[in-house]
């Protein structure tokens, strides 16, 4: 394969349309497998990890699970297995995607230290016990819009998982709400050739904005020149959301379609930090579950990187939250 085609078409496409060809040339071949050596450990150590899928019927999903260290390993960095009994398993259309021979992509990401390594491949045994994974790709990322936070083992958190599920086609008042207070979400695309892929998306409290009950917008920041996820949205428009509710325990999943927003003005409400990109999320189905891992977060800072917070987002992450699951100071030393 010619080097410069490494970049399937999509990716091509929005690199060039954001003038940003050169800066990507630059990393071609860098998103070839396997996972690094060096990686190993990191992986081994995750509490938290981040998983696209697809259904039946081709809709893209984004999840998250929690559990114990060793939930996701790798031994050769030629597959990755998830060890289901350390996971913390809830309500989630992913068990009922994976299946042998499916595409799947992972973001295992340490919010405390700003690391992150994405992996992508295909399903190749399961059982109630064990996943394996043979993987395609596997590349670290860059620290850069991830907000710090470290998890504290927290019993007492169990309590909140009497919420009851929700779900819906449109979103309703309270989970507009959590969208425009959140600072963390990850989303998951796919390419019909390259499989899925799971990224990371974070700014200041309010950097998503819901435009209507079943469509919100989201900015698409200076990043590596790469577009994964930009580029498989250029080629398929299906996408899947998941919003992280690090206070309440709660994720909040969507599915849907994306639409590419290029050359848009700065809104003040919604700064992109000057790239003039967005992309809109188009709704199909919502789903509200607990969190169930007994981990609660305790946030250190927000990342340098987020463009200024508008007055409109100060006044939401002022605002109160009940039932904040928060580790309080006393519990971190």
């Amino acid at each position: 394969m010619d080097a410069r085609q490494s970049y399937h078409e999509g990716e091509r496409y929005v690199q060039e349309r954001a003038g940003e060809r050169d800066g990507a040339l630059r990393l071609e071949g860098f998103t070839a497998g396997p996972i690094p050596v060096r990686a190993m450990p990191f992986l081994a150590d995750q509490r938290m990890l981040a998983v696209g899928s697809v259904d039946e019927h081709g809709s893209v999903f984004a999840s998250v699970v929690f559990g114990a260290p060793g939930l996701v390993s790798s031994g050769d960095g030629q597959s990755l297995h998830l060890d289901r009994t350390r996971i913390e398993a809830h309500d989630d259309p992913l068990w009922r995607h994976l299946r042998v021979g499916a595409d799947v992509g992972f973001l295992a990401i340490e919010l405390g230290s700003r690391r992150r390594l994405r992996i992508n491949g295909v399903v190749t045994y399961l059982d109630p016990a064990r996943i394996d994974v043979d993987v395609h790709e596997a590349y670290p990322n860059c620290p850069k819009y991830i907000q710090r936070r470290i998890p504290v083992d927290a019993p007492a958190v169990r309590v909140s998982f009497a919420q009851p599920r929700a779900e819906g086609s449109a979103l309703d008042d309270k989970h507009m709400r959590l969208i425009e207070r959140a600072d963390t979400l990850f989303v998951a695309s796919r390419h019909p050739e390259r499989g899925l892929d799971v990224s990371h998306r974070g700014g200041a409290p309010g950097f998503v904005r819901v435009l209507t009950p079943s469509r919100i917008r989201i900015p698409d920041y200076r990043g590596n020149s790469m577009f994964n996820t930009l580029g498989n949205f250029a080629v398929d428009d299906r996408a899947g959301v998941v919003f992280v509710d690090f206070e309440r325990g709660t994720l909040l999943q969507m599915t849907g379609k994306a639409t590419l927003q290029f050359d848009q003005p700065d809104e003040a409400l919604q700064p992109t930090g000057g790239t003039g990109r967005y992309w809109d999320f188009n709704l199909e189905r919502w789903l509200a579950v607990p969190i169930r891992a007994p981990i609660a977060w305790r946030l250190l800072d927000r990342s340098p990187h987020n463009p200024e917070p508008t007055q409109r987002a100060r006044a939401i992450a002022c605002e109160p939250v009940p039932g904040d699951r928060r580790a309080p100071a006393s519990q971190v030393s």
